[in-house]
């Protein structure tokens, strides 16, 4: 069963706001652009977002395995990342913001080779496995369906608005990159956005049963 529309577009609402907001990967991404390029900067953006599939298929798997095995540790899992959402928000929310973006010389690399370390990158990182199994299982909405589906519905979401997002960022690195820089308390108030999402999605996945 598909997810209904209203559970798509809360998702994709929240999911938007914080891939916009200032973090390694679309600071990479600007900077990529800003250096060497329009057409470099999307490549790169396309395979930070493309690696968030990677993620999708563990939380997936895991939210399913965790179900199938014990509802107990299935309830467990959403306290634990009900926490670490609310630990990340408190971070968010404390932010000073400052987020700069700058042009550093970069030795010449083919658009796989960035696409490929863009897909590294994301794939590897720890912390965005940390995330998908936090986030998305408290949009899986009981009576529609697999949990295991929906959280591979959620995550395909996530990758497609991260790939718009990024590769606009790409596109228009240029643009955005000299606007942050003159406005440093942009990226503190989409800080202050997420952080404020952050904290009530996880107190809302560990009050939620």
């Amino acid at each position: 069963m598909l997810i209904s529309p209203e559970q798509g577009l809360a998702f994709l609402a929240a999911a938007m706001l914080i891939t916009v907001s200032p973090g390694p990967d679309n600071l990479m991404v600007l900077s990529m652009g800003m250096s060497r390029g329009r057409k470099q900067g999307v490549v790169f953006g396309l395979g930070c977002a493309l690696g968030c599939l990677s993620h999708t298929l563990l939380a997936a798997l895991g939210v399913g395995a965790l179900i199938a095995a014990s509802p107990t540790a299935f309830t467990a899992l959403k306290v634990a990342g009900g926490l670490y959402l609310i630990w990340m928000g408190i971070g968010a929310l404390r932010s000073k913001g400052g987020a700069q973006v700058g042009k550093a010389a970069l030795p010449e690399e083919s658009l796989c080779k960035l696409f490929a370390k863009g897909l590294f990158a994301n794939a590897i990182n720890p912390k965005v496995v940390l995330f998908f199994l936090s986030f998305l299982p408290q949009f899986v909405v009981a009576g529609r369906g697999e949990a295991s589906w929906q959280t591979a519905q959620l995550g395909l979401i996530f990758t497609m608005q991260a790939c718009l997002l990024f590769g606009a960022l790409g596109y228009f690195s240029g643009a955005v990159g000299r606007w942050i820089n003159r406005n440093p308390r942009a990226g503190l108030w989409l800080d202050r956005g997420a952080g404020a999402i952050f904290v009530g999605l996880g107190l809302r996945l560990i009050v939620a049963r």
